[in-house]
């Protein structure tokens, strides 16, 4: 059982070019556009929906709202108000790895190829070890997702090669139910300079 630090209000960290944020009304057109794009659900089973995307977003704004912390809202300040999400998230499935806190992160299109997704991540995982006090934090993703696994690898993530697995919520035969797990230590972990915490 995983015993979490929670926080009276929603949080936010900055870093010198990225703001994680509590999610607002004005976030979920761009969100939902994003998740009605082929190219940024290619590692996903498919597209969601209007509906569907919004609600995603309400579930991670509910949980923001009831811990202080999350899967956060991606500002890129002066450039784009939403470009995305980067966050923390309790695993909500069965497999061999939980209870766990899982790092993760879903760009648009705009925001890719800049590092933005490093460069927020690490605040999110600074964020785990020192304010969540945790241990260790894991990341998974489909064998296939080699953007997604570069990101771990820049953040100082060990790939756990016993411990890939079929993901539950996939169908299986799929293509995509195949996932890697990653994991880092907080004693492995090194905290950028750039993050900031308001």
């Amino acid at each position: 059982m995983l015993v979490l630090n929670t926080f009276p209000a929603p949080l936010e960290l900055r870093t010198r070019r990225t703001l994680l944020r509590q999610w607002n009304d004005a976030d979920l057109p761009a969100w939902a556009a994003m998740n009605a794009d082929p190219e940024v659900r290619r590692y996903f089973p498919g597209l969601l929906d209007e509906q569907q995307a919004r609600d995603e977003a309400r579930r991670c704004r509910d949980a923001i709202a009831q811990r202080g912390w999350g899967f956060w809202a991606l500002e890129l300040p002066g450039r784009l108000s939403f470009a995305g999400v980067v966050g923390l998230l309790v695993t909500g499935f069965e497999a061999h790895f939980v209870p766990c806190v899982e790092i993760g992160w879903r760009l648009a299109r705009a925001a890719w190829g800049h590092g933005y997704a490093s460069e927020a991540a690490a605040a999110a995982a600074q964020f785990a070890f020192e304010r969540l006090e945790l241990d260790e934090i894991v990341a998974i993703a489909t064998e296939s997702n080699a953007p997604s696994r570069r990101v771990m690898e820049r953040l100082g993530m060990r790939h756990d090669a016993a411990g890939g697995f079929d993901h539950p919520r996939i169908a299986e035969g799929h293509p995509l139910r195949r996932h890697v797990l990653y994991r880092l230590a907080c004693n492995d972990f090194r905290a950028p300079e750039s993050a900031e915490r308001t």
